[in-house]
């Protein structure tokens, strides 16, 4: 019997394998056999909307930066990229760092200002040897007087004299910086953008924008990064953007930040020459520069509470003691034109008044980083520059150091862990996150990866915001962060669905609010907050306002629980004091529940006792675009 099992086993497999065949026979179907009129099946054929969020870092400096290669950073473009992909680094203070995440997208957006002057000089370049000024400057680098080669440079600066002039240099280092990003940028996994801070300071106010290209090394290798020694009128880089589009035929944008260092310049109802501003000049600034940066290392910027008196979260992480150099100190009357939400509502004044919006930007965030680590986490923040990585002291280093006085000096423990762009796009590549930048279809975090997603229209439901194909119907009736609403139906009010889902890795989430701006018939703005849903069942009082969220924190160990607040929270809101005749904005603002700031972490970590001053906790945030209202002309 065991002589035959062999026979019979073949002999079973080859009459199951001719019935298999017959059955693929009579079951195979081809495209004849399919009738012409039936339907694809599936239901994401065509669906072409947005369907992720990619975070990112669009404001990042690396040792080719002279405010950070000059003073300590050694991390190049490729340490850059490498740590936002997920790889761990030493730090240029020798600490060991990593992400918790990867990024999905990257822009190393160096000064262009001496860019690439600290690896020349490492390097001992003997292009720049050749030049008396450069072989000075080199052999104070290599003195180590770093940092008083770093103010001489920035004195020029401020002074709008580039002391050293050569395009041989410029070139050299665009390129090899544009040669990195391409290296680096690969698309499904991971965006590198070319790009460069252009650094206008006008009597030492703020006014910096950063520039990121669409393109690769073989259009951005076509032109030089425009810096202010070129000019400090950002009417003369939307010019220099409008001549490499045409150029090139390429695509380019800027980003503008740090309102609240401008001193009132920023979002100004006059150009920096002092005119008031007209259409021409809204028009372009909205084509250059679609989206602004709101939070960053040096403070936030959405609001202020002299402008926000009835906002109770308006007071976070505020710098208002000067301007970017320190040299002058704020005034009440400057603040109005620092601040995204105030710029909102001038922008609907200017918009009346001339019939272009120069404010009607989306909002972002990023870090502003000069240790060339994209850190935004409280417990893993590594500073702006060097000085300020991770050490027992670290708090009491100055960040800006003001020359008129202590008073208007600002130190590291005011430093903000912040913050991110999230961009809603079908896929990580250039063009898709950089399509998605133009259409404001991004939204701001504060550090943490909080998802929220918003669409407006006259017809959503209650129930729609909790349908599985919410994001379709929004898309389909009505328009996403970033949009425009007008014509609405007779009767009707804007109505939102929103959604908000806390970080996977972070704190529940404490509320979502609806922030309102206006412009009324008088010509006069306002704005209002309602708080549109609450976690653990709060409800907002008779007054207005909700209770309190509480806190778990526990300020001496460095901790906290998310025993309360909610991980989602979802809203649909009618705007019940609509004025189909008035324009308007609607953003959303979704605030986490308390937990410990950076300080707290290094101050259980280090023993380190610090003043009664320092913050010791924070609620982290999360800022949309806005949509807009325009009356029908």
């Amino acid at each position: 019997m065991r002589d035959k099992l062999p026979a019979m086993m073949a002999a079973t497999f080859l009459a199951a394998s001719l019935n298999v065949t017959a059955f693929a026979q009579e079951f195979t179907v081809t495209p004849e056999d399919v009738p012409g009129d039936v339907p694809d099946y599936s239901p994401y054929v065509d669906r072409n909307i947005p369907t992720r969020v990619f975070w990112g870092d669009t404001h990042h400096h690396t040792s080719n930066s002279p405010d950070a290669g000059l003073i300590g950073n050694i991390l190049g473009p490729e340490d850059s990229y490498r740590f936002a992909r997920g790889e761990e680094v030493t730090s240029s203070s020798g600490l060991r760092a990593k992400l918790i995440r990867p990024l999905d997208f990257l822009v190393v957006s160096d000064h262009a200002e001496y860019l690439g002057l600290p690896a020349l000089l490492r390097s001992s370049d003997p292009v720049l040897l050749d030049d008396p000024i450069g072989k000075r400057w080199h052999d104070l680098f290599r003195a180590g007087k770093g940092y008083d080669l770093f103010l001489e440079i920035l004195g020029s600066a401020m002074e709008r004299k580039e002391a050293l002039k050569s395009e041989a240099i410029k070139q050299s280092v665009w390129e090899r910086n544009a040669e990195v990003s391409d290296r680096y940028n690969e698309p499904g996994r991971f965006t590198a953008f070319i790009g460069f801070e252009w650094s206008s300071v006008p009597q030492g106010n703020n006014l910096h924008r950063v520039v990121i290209f669409r393109d690769g090394a073989d259009r951005t290798n076509q032109v030089l990064p425009f810096s202010l020694f070129d000019s400090e009128d950002p009417e003369d880089l939307w010019r220099y953007l409008a001549n490499y589009e045409q150029e090139t035929r390429g695509k380019v944008l800027a980003i503008p930040h740090n309102g609240n260092l401008s001193n009132g310049f920023m979002f100004a109802e006059t150009t920096l020459s002092g005119t008031p501003i007209d259409r021409a000049y809204g028009e372009a600034r909205m084509r250059w520069e679609p989206i602004v940066e709101v939070t960053q290392i040096k403070g936030d910027g959405e609001t202020h509470p002299f402008l926000s008196t009835e906002d109770e979260f308006a007071h976070f992480e505020t710098w208002d003691k000067a301007n970017l150099a320190g040299t002058a100190a704020k005034e009440q009357g400057m603040l109005q034109y620092e601040y995204a939400r105030s710029a909102l509502k001038i922008g609907l004044k200017l918009e009346d008044r001339t019939g272009a919006n120069p404010y009607k930007f989306g909002m972002i965030g990023s870090t502003d980083t000069h240790t060339s680590l994209s850190t935004t986490r409280e417990e893993n923040y590594f500073g702006k520059f060097v000085k300020t990585e991770p050490a027992p002291e670290r708090y009491k280093h100055e960040v800006i150091r003001s020359p008129v006085g202590p008073e208007l000096t600002t130190f590291s423990f005011e430093e903000s862990a912040s913050g991110l762009a999230a961009v809603w796009a079908r896929e990580n590549s250039r063009a898709a996150i950089f399509d998605a930048m133009k259409r404001k279809e991004v939204y701001a975090s504060t550090g943490s990866r909080i998802l929220v997603r918003v669409f407006a229209g006259w017809d959503f439901q209650a129930d729609e915001v909790q349908r599985p194909d919410f994001a379709d119907q929004g898309y389909a009736r009505g328009v996403p962060m970033g949009g425009d609403l007008t014509n609405g139906p007779e009767g009707k009010s804007p109505s939102l669905m929103i959604r908000a889902l806390r970080d996977a890795d972070g704190a529940n989430l404490d509320r979502i609010q609806v922030v309102k701006g206006w412009l009324d018939n008088d010509g006069t703005t306002h704005e209002k907050i309602y708080d549109v849903a609450l976690s653990d069942g709060r409800k907002v009082g008779a007054d207005g306002k909700a209770p309190p969220v509480g806190s778990t924190v526990d300020v001496a160990n460095a901790t906290y629980t998310n025993s309360i607040g909610d991980p989602l929270l979802t809203a649909h809101w009618v705007d019940p004091d609509f004025d189909p005749d008035e324009r308007s904005f609607y953003y959303v603002r979704v605030i986490e529940i308390p937990k410990p700031r950076w300080t707290a972490y290094d101050a259980k970590r280090f023993g380190t006792t610090m003043p009664d001053d320092v913050k010791m906790t924070v609620q982290d945030r999360a800022y949309t675009s806005p949509i807009w209202y325009t009356p029908a002309s």
